[in-house]
């Protein structure tokens, strides 16, 4: 409706423009046929005289009517289709204005006078008018004409936009059928290159990872379920035993036992939060400026103070090997968990000590962690990382472990844009950790009045 109404608009003016230009171009040729008749019985009439003039006066063409009227309005001479009739008009052309074009609603008649005498002879030459020009016939033809241009317009158009949106009908279509349980249907992709094929290719490209979110968070409810229902099932299993034999129970024993599944449900939790709230805050407002070297040497002190205190028997010192200052920026408690998470995996597996190598390589700061303990097997190096992963040996070193520092420890090092892999290394374990580094001599100051780059309090 819009497009006919658009195109009627359009074609009305140029229906009322063209009927101007139609009219004013026939009427023109027409009058010029006219005058062409009248000014060579003119010219013939100053010549001889109009008395002399034959009746009726031979005429050729299409200017069948010719009158040579005197000033009472007598006819003295005529074409034969004028013979017998009255003068054609009545009107005079006055010396100032020889000729004169008029018509009668029939005729379109040219009045010429023969001289600038009063009393000289008029010559008439009238044409029919033509049948175009009648009764609005041109009017009524090029309204018709417009109608009929701009219902094809609206045609052509509601046709054209029908199959334009036929495929966003499919895609409709298609959505409405996609729920919760099947994320796996897909839009039709249309022929074409167009914006409509570009929006199914987006929509499917949307589904896809919204399917693998999913796909990824049913995972990971079902691995949490069941490391959630271990520690659970065992903690009931002591009360309900504890409750049924209290005369076979020890208090102490059983309440240590479940003090320590409680210790054990904690750590999961916490470490289930801590991952959530990096992956739904990815980049955090508390990011700042940090020396590298010295965090990991506070953190370094603060485990080798803890070791002491505690004389662990498997575990080991950890010492530090640095290559002069490093800066980065970044959120220094996710740093000291992911440190922490390494330090502590690395200690659990060490037979004797922990190396730590703090370098820059490439515009890269780099943190390598690495034990002498048994190491990790090549089939399991990428595995470990996932959530709720744990190696025999770790199961037998930490029971109470939760199996997902590493998982963690890999997220926080994502956020940082950075990685966290495990390389091969001549005994035990290396975990490489590598983050962005800044020149402190030249993008301190510009990271510093960055509101996501604060310097260090």
């Amino acid at each position: 409706m819009a497009a006919s109404l658009l195109s009627l608009t359009i074609l009305t003016a140029l229906s009322a423009t063209a009927c101007l230009a139609i009219r004013y171009t026939l009427g023109e040729h027409v009058y010029d046929q006219a005058e062409h008749v009248a000014g060579q019985w003119t010219t013939a009439a100053r010549i001889i005289s109009p008395n002399a003039l034959p009746d009726p006066l031979p005429v050729s063409g299409d200017v069948g009517l010719v009158q040579i009227v005197d000033s009472r309005g007598a006819v003295l001479a005529a074409s034969p289709a004028a013979h017998g009739r009255p003068a054609l008009t009545q009107v005079r052309p006055t010396p100032a204005d020889p000729v004169n074009r008029l018509s009668d609603g029939r005729h379109m008649i040219v009045a010429i006078r023969t001289s600038p005498a009063t009393a000289a002879p008029v010559v008439l030459a009238g044409l029919s008018i033509p049948a175009l020009l009648r009764a609005h016939l041109l009017e009524f033809l090029l309204a018709a004409l417009a109608l009929a241009l701009a219902a094809c317009a609206g045609a052509i158009t509601w046709i054209a936009v029908g199959r334009a949106l036929r495929p966003v009908q499919a895609i409709r279509t298609h959505m409405a059928q996609i729920t919760l349980n099947d994320l796996s249907r897909r839009m039709p992709i249309p022929p074409g290159h167009d914006e409509i094929t570009e929006l199914a290719r987006t929509a499917n490209h949307t589904l896809a990872r919204l399917d693998e979110a999913v796909a990824q968070q049913r995972r990971f409810a079902g691995t949490t379920s069941h490391e959630l229902r271990n520690p659970i099932a065992g903690l009931r299993a002591q009360l309900e035993d504890a409750l049924e034999h209290p005369e076979d129970t020890d208090i102490r024993h059983a309440l240590r036992a479940a003090l320590t599944t409680t210790d054990r449900l904690d750590a999961i939790i916490t470490d289930l939060l801590a991952q959530a709230r990096l992956h739904d805050n990815p980049t955090t407002s508390s990011d700042e400026l940090i020396n590298l070297t010295e965090l990991v040497a506070q953190e370094i002190s603060q485990a080798n103070l803890t070791h002491t205190r505690t004389k662990g028997a498997h575990h080991g010192p950890v010492r530090l090997h640095r290559h002069g200052d490093v800066w980065v920026c970044g959120s220094r408690i996710q740093l000291i968990r992911a440190l922490a998470n390494l330090v502590s995996n690395a200690r659990r597996h060490a037979t004797t000590a922990v190396d730590i190598t703090l370098t820059s390589v490439d515009g890269q700061a780099v943190i390598a962690v690495t034990d002498d303990g048994p190491g990790i097997p090549p089939a399991d190096r990428q595995r470990v990382f996932e959530r709720f992963t744990r190696l025999d040996d770790g199961r037998r070193l930490d029971t109470g472990g939760s199996g997902l520092g590493l998982a963690i420890t890999r997220d926080i090092a994502h956020h940082h844009r950075g990685t966290l892999i495990l390389e091969d290394s001549p005994r035990g374990a290396c975990f490489v950790l590598r983050i962005p580094q800044l020149d402190p001599h030249h993008d301190a100051a510009d990271h510093a009045a960055e509101p996501n780059c604060l310097p260090g309090r």
